[in-house]
């Protein structure tokens, strides 16, 4: 069993912002899980048959030589993703989602509110159709406020003050379970390399006012031109316009998108990445419904007395967006900007890779 990640592997997780480890999780371990998915059974996000698949296998020793200690799971994203054809429904940029490049692909940064987007075309001024968004939550029309959380449970602001729009945490773990080795499967794509221009662009809102993600500087929250006037800007233009070129595909009216990389694994293989990098479910036009488990890990020292449960993406917040009691001088909030700017600050066994790169991901206050 691999107990750490190669220095290749190091390499390669810093330069693409993820890793493939092949045959992380023991063949036992996959079909039990599965078992349990087919059986369907009580709270499968909570079911130690889908914990065990990071906290009995490798990926615990890998993450702890590369990144430090983490909460052992106690829950996950159980993503079983149908079979489906392109749908004829607006996705959550207001498209519709047959309409978009590379099986629907939709890349973005984890840890953003999501209302679920109108099905009718929006009417009204933009200032319009954003309040009877915000307020189309499961809590109903608060204003703007950060008491509003998404139908995913995710706050629209960490904080009480508004600056910081989104949830934040060290690592991602997608496990396979099923064969998906063809594109097309429902496999998570990634936007390859683009974590770097993601941490390039909260270092840049943090140093215009210290609001970072949504709704800070050059990342409004919902795009008007789309097609439903009503779309979630996933990726912010200054970023989105850096993955994409002549070849790039479009939707119809003429927008092009960046091409994300299908990652293809076995049962048994776990994708590690880094918060930052950009990603999407994709559209499974294969057999058989996809099977990912899917983690969320954050290095216990950005808060050594908070417990991450593994599936939350807002760990500042409660799991639906409570609010949380910090030791004085203890700013969570902060602490999380600071390690957005600063991707590799949790990633403790990552210093000499990131060493090579230069002083370009040098920390900094």
């Amino acid at each position: 069993m691999q107990k750490a990640l190669t220095l290749e592997q190091k390499r390669a997780l810093y330069r693409d912002g993820y890793v493939i480890v092949r045959n992380a999780v023991p063949e036992h371990l996959v079909a039990a899980a599965k078992r349990r998915i087919d059986a369907g059974e009580g709270l499968l996000s909570k079911a130690p048959e889908m914990t065990d698949l990071v906290n009995r296998s490798s990926v615990t020793p890998i993450l702890h030589e590369a990144m430090g200690q983490f909460d052992a799971p106690i829950a996950c994203q159980v993503g079983v993703r149908p079979v489906s054809e392109p749908g004829d429904h607006f996705n959550n940029l207001g498209y519709r989602e047959r309409d978009m490049p590379y099986y629907a692909a939709e890349p973005h940064v984890d840890g953003s509110m999501t209302i679920r987007i109108p099905q009718q075309v929006q009417e009204g001024t933009p200032d319009e159709i954003y309040r009877r968004y915000i307020g189309s939550g499961p809590k109903g029309n608060l204003g703007r406020s950060p008491d509003i959380i998404g139908h995913n449970m995710v706050p629209m602001f960490e904080d009480p003050d508004m600056t910081l729009g989104l949830g934040s945490f060290t690592a991602f773990v997608f496990v396979c379970l099923n064969d998906q080795t063809v594109p097309g499967r429902g496999q998570t794509a990634l936007l390859k390399g683009a974590h770097h221009a993601v941490e390039r662009f909260f270092r840049w809102q943090r140093d215009v006012n210290n609001h970072l993600g949504v709704e800070g500087p050059g990342w409004p929250r919902l795009d008007h031109t789309v097609p439903n006037r009503c779309g979630l800007i996933y990726l912010p233009e200054a970023v989105r316009e850096q993955f994409v070129d002549e070849d790039s595909e479009s939707t119809p009216d003429g927008r092009r998108w960046p091409r994300p990389t299908q990652i293809l694994m076995e049962p048994g293989d776990a994708c590690i990445t880094i918060y930052q990098i950009p990603h999407s479910g994709t559209r499974n036009e294969g057999t058989e419904p996809r099977q990912s488990i899917i983690f969320r890990l954050r290095n216990k020292k950005r808060q050594p007395h908070v417990l991450v449960n593994g599936i939350s993406d807002h760990p500042d917040r409660g799991q639906r967006g409570e609010w949380l009691t910090f030791d004085k001088g203890n700013d969570p909030w902060q602490r999380s900007k600071y390690a957005m700017c600063n991707m590799w600050h949790e990633w403790d066994g990552m210093g000499e890779v990131v060493a090579e790169a230069g002083p370009k991901h040098a920390r900094v206050n």
